[in-house]
């Protein structure tokens, strides 16, 4: 995994400023957690396949089921899925943490969800819950015939997401990007795509964060802070493979702010803004879902807030905040993800860095990071990579 993230290279997307982590986990009492799933193993019976792949955990804090929270989702292209979301529609409550994983997986995971939280709260069952988890396709690098994720990786995803949530503030971090947990074999955009998140501070001091599993879209139409970067770079080599490029999305938003159920569904629609920025058009067999909750006006269960929630143009923040912090999210999943090698031999390369910072000094994107370039030194000792011009001659 690459370590530059899309601020640190310098790389502005939009107007409003980042939180600490630049993640989802600037959120107060959210979380994430992965467990990553990567096997070379003949195929059965004498082995489980080639697995990349793997579960990725977004949760609130807290006992999600004793006191769920407003939740809203909404729908770009449907070719996907992701249980819960009815139930949410219908309620406008988030009642179990967020699971993200792969397309034939998600029965697997979502038993495993059903399994831990009824082991911690006797009460599931005889109320029962409907967990949330959302899944994209990523058998252009898994053997997605085999049933690659365990209980044990659910629950590992789960307990990393629950002590990243109750760390304290100061010692938050990001969570790890690109090819790691759900986001292990997703393609984007022509280029290994996974897991990315970012983060807006809003200026009534509110925080809308944001984790996306990006696996869709065409390399020619790859947009980074609007330049056309797929239409500049150099196409991929024609022997080379790449999936089609009608994939999925899977985007969940969480904020602190006074949301309520209508107000988090229209949070969640933005999500497609800021894909689109990135190049997203929503392939007929593509999969956009978008899933936002909000911590603000939780209570517990079977309690009404006893605040009233921000509406009207008091949520252009948070819209504005939503897309920024999607575009970005997108894009850190790829730059943050390295190439990688999967079933029958097929490779999706990375996103390469420093051409695309190239394009975007071109384009005049004030802000990224220069060019490195080695500094020689001169005299019969001077030593430097074969080819260099003298220090002096540098242009």
């Amino acid at each position: 995994m690459r370590t530059n993230r899309v601020s640190e290279l310098g790389i502005r997307i939009g107007l409003l400023p980042s939180g600490p982590t630049a993640s989802i986990v600037d959120v107060p009492g959210v979380g994430v957690g992965h467990a990553t799933v990567v096997r070379d193993e003949p195929a059965p019976p004498h082995g489980r396949g080639i697995a990349r792949t793997g579960v990725t955990v977004i949760d609130p804090g807290g006992s999600v089921p004793r006191a769920p929270m407003p939740a809203g989702a909404a729908v770009l292209n449907g070719a996907g899925e992701c249980t819960g979301l009815l139930a949410a529609a219908e309620w406008g409550l988030l009642e179990t943490p967020v699971f993200l994983t792969s397309t034939m997986q998600l029965g697997r995971v979502y038993d495993a969800a059903c399994e831990l939280l009824i082991e911690e709260d006797e009460g599931i069952g005889d109320d029962v819950v409907i967990p949330v988890v959302g899944e994209c396709d990523d058998s252009f690098l898994n053997d997605a015939r085999r049933m690659q994720v365990s209980r044990a990786d659910v629950e590992a995803a789960l307990r990393a997401a629950r002590a990243s949530g109750a760390a304290p503030a100061a010692e938050r971090a990001a969570p790890e990007e690109g090819a790691v947990g759900s986001g292990t074999g997703m393609s984007c955009l022509g280029f290994k795509g996974g897991i990315g998140t970012a983060s807006r501070v809003l200026p009534d001091g509110c925080t809308v964060g944001v984790l996306a599993m990006t696996n869709f879209g065409e390399r020619e139409r790859l947009t980074v802070d609007g330049v056309p970067v797929g239409r500049l770079l150099p196409p991929a080599p024609p022997e080379q493979e790449l999936p089609g490029p009608a994939g999925s999305c899977i985007v969940v938003i969480a904020t602190d702010g006074l949301l309520d159920a209508a107000g988090c569904e229209r949070l969640a629609r933005r999500a497609g803004l800021g894909l689109a920025r990135t190049g997203s058009t929503a392939h007929h067999g593509s999969g956009e879902i978008f899933f936002a909750f909000a911590t603000g006006l939780r209570t517990a269960r079977g309690q009404s807030p006893s605040r009233a929630p921000v509406s009207g143009r008091a949520l252009d923040a948070y819209f504005a905040g939503a897309v920024e912090a999607t575009e970005e999210a997108v894009l850190n999943s790829l730059f943050r993800a390295s190439t990688l090698t999967g079933r029958d031999g097929r490779t999706m390369e990375a996103l390469p860095v420093e051409p695309v910072l190239d394009l975007l000094r071109a384009a005049g994107r004030p802000g990224v990071t220069p060019r490195r370039r080695p500094v020689l030194q001169s005299g019969p000792n001077a030593t430097g990579l074969p080819g260099e011009l003298p220090a002096s001659r540098v242009p």
